[in-house]
């Protein structure tokens, strides 16, 4: 496998993934969690997202012709839903929620499915590129050094996650209402541009 390929594959899911860009989201979706519910959400996070990839590796073109789904309807959709846990941050209503409805830990809000697992780590670009990267692929080899690739991305974006609790305390409670607020701002700019770009492969948008 030519490594030049490989620097190329990790860059490429590294920027779409984004780590970095992630742990600040993290930290917005996950505060007032405990460190043990912020640890299981990062894993479990993780784990579903590195499930969905391997999956759509393996079968992604297939599965999303056989259920009818284009890849820019599967990116507009999640435009939609991310624009959804925008106006959540913008607005405290999931602060509002948890102070209506945490008694226990059990009630710790859970977002290692949606929004953090899907579409935020697992999201159309990061599914397009493991599908891509997999067909530019050679050989059993190739793909598999693909996938180590892309594990290597996930557990960068993991390492990121169970230092949030550090930089949570460094930024303070006004830090992180400032950040969540800003991010807010960012995800529903993001999730515009999800539809936006999937509008555009339909021939919709200009």
């Amino acid at each position: 496998m030519d490594s030049a390929f490989l620097i190329s594959a990790f860059v490429t899911l590294f920027v779409v993934i984004d780590p970095v860009g992630l742990t600040p989201i993290f930290i917005a979706l996950t505060t007032g969690s405990d460190a043990r519910h912020r640890r299981a959400v990062a894993y479990r996070a993780c784990s579903i997202a590195a499930v969905l990839l391997f999956l759509f590796a393996f079968f992604g073109e297939q599965l999303l012709g056989f259920v009818g789904i284009s890849m820019p309807a599967f990116r507009i959709a999640g435009g939609i839903l991310l624009f959804l846990t925008a106006l959540d941050m913008l607005f405290e209503r999931r602060t509002k929620r948890r102070e209506d409805t945490a008694e226990a830990e059990e009630d710790f809000p859970d977002p290692s499915v949606f929004p953090i697992a899907i579409p935020l780590i697992a999201g159309p670009g990061a599914i397009a590129t493991i599908i891509l990267l997999v067909g530019q692929a050679d050989d059993a080899t190739g793909i598999a050094a693909v996938l180590g690739v892309m594990v290597a991305v996930l557990l960068i974006v993991l390492m990121f996650f169970l230092m949030a609790g550090l930089i949570e305390r460094a930024l303070g409670k006004t830090g992180i209402t400032v950040v969540t607020r800003l991010l807010g701002m960012l995800l529903a700019a993001l999730s515009v541009q999800f539809v936006l770009d999937g509008l555009r492969a339909f021939g919709l948008a200009g």
